[in-house]
């Protein structure tokens, strides 16, 4: 296996948890962007609910540049690792200058509803309670420059069926590169 680093973007809910998971289990170490967000959020007693981690996140890029949660995920990264939640083409810079060629970024795509559905699911209290939260939040990271990365990803993969089959898609994206 060579040597890689797949940056996952996509939507909230779109799957890439699944992605870096499904990594995991082939041998990659995993860095999740909004795990750093939400360990300096809580060091800075910021309530732990979407619009204080989120604007929290958002003041960190207006405050210390746009891709202030990459430079502080680089410490975390070797090689053959996942970084999941790359939310902009800054962020993205960052990576490929410090990985080049071996830095892949995949996409990941699923409908709105199935990723609200999701996000209600897996129970983390930043979870939007309502449809209207969910939109704020996807506007949210549209705005930060989400839609442009994911237009620019080396590969996407849809996650609109079942978990066995798009486990299997990503065990294909890894064992192709």
């Amino acid at each position: 296996m060579s040597s890689k680093v797949y940056i996952v973007t996509g939507m909230p809910g779109a799957g890439k948890e699944e992605f870096a998971q499904t990594a995991v289990s082939l041998g990659y170490s995993l860095i999740r962007m909004g795990d750093v967000v939400r360990k300096e959020a809580a060091n800075q007693g910021i309530i732990m609910d979407d619009r204080g981690v989120g604007g929290f996140a958002s003041d960190e890029r207006q405050k210390h540049g746009a891709d202030i949660w990459a430079r502080r995920c680089l410490p975390y990264i070797e090689h053959n690792s996942v970084i999941d939640g790359c939310r902009s083409l800054d962020e993205m810079s960052l990576f490929r200058e410090k990985f080049g060629k071996d830095s892949i970024l995949i996409a990941i795509e699923a409908p709105a509803d199935l990723r609200f559905k999701r996000l209600q699911q897996r129970g983390r209290s930043d979870a939007p309670q309502t449809i209207e939260e969910f939109k704020e939040r996807d506007l949210r990271e549209i705005g930060w420059g989400l839609a442009d990365l994911i237009k620019c990803a080396d590969d996407t993969i849809v996650n609109d069926g079942s978990l066995e089959s798009f486990h299997e898609k990503v065990k294909k994206e890894i064992d192709h590169d």
